[in-house]
């Protein structure tokens, strides 16, 4: 039985699957801060790309309610 306790405590194969778990969780972690970031500054880039748009073509651009973009 101490021959058995021995060697589970000198047993290593699990903690390398142990590491990369927690590296790409931090990694995953690291992509979601920077995505949320981001977002908001992609949506006003895009935002200002469509009202230019329908500025040119001579509508009114407006954002509804739900979220959708409208020329109109």
């Amino acid at each position: 039985m101490a021959d058995l306790l021995r060697d589970f405590i000198a047993n290593e194969t699990g903690a390398t699957a142990i590491e990369y778990g927690l590296i790409a969780a931090l990694v995953s972690i690291a992509a979601v801060v920077a995505f949320g970031s981001t977002g908001e500054t992609i949506f006003e880039a895009f935002s200002g790309i469509t009202e230019d748009f329908c500025v040119a073509i001579g509508k009114d651009y407006e954002l509804t309610e739900d979220g959708k973009d409208s020329c109109g």
